[in-house]
């Protein structure tokens, strides 16, 4: 379960001369790392406008309490393939982009962006075959 957050860093800039088009939203994990009996979660949250008229990016670390199983197989996972567990990146993800919403919808205010709104709740699926 997200206990917390942090927000390390925040930028935000806009050329005028350009008109809003589009926005693309990328969300990284960076790193994964125990606190005691916390998982702390590093990630990077960038909101790209469309024919470079903009872009916000925020760092941050969620902080997340979760059963010693959960947790361990959680960081072994990170540690072998820089991946978490499907079923727990639904819930990383939709956390980020949450939070990665409403502070973004501040820091566009200020910059003059458009707000980077709020898509339903992120799932992660299995791959179709052809």
């Amino acid at each position: 379960m997200i206990v917390g957050e942090r927000i390390l860093e925040v930028s935000g800039k806009r050329d005028y001369k350009l008109p809003i088009a589009g926005l693309s939203i990328n969300i990284a994990l960076e790193d994964i790392t125990m606190s005691g009996e916390e998982l702390e979660i590093k990630y990077s949250y960038h909101a790209t406008y469309e024919e470079a008229a903009g872009e916000l990016k925020i760092t941050g670390v969620l902080l997340a309490k979760e059963d010693a199983k959960l947790s361990k197989e959680i960081i072994d996972t990170w540690k072998k393939s820089k991946k978490v567990p499907d079923s727990y990146a639904e819930v990383i993800l939709s956390a980020v982009n949450y939070s990665g919403s409403a502070n973004g919808t501040l820091l566009a205010r200020v910059v003059g962006l458009t707000a980077p709104l709020i898509p339903p709740r992120i799932q992660i699926g299995k791959a179709q075959s052809k």
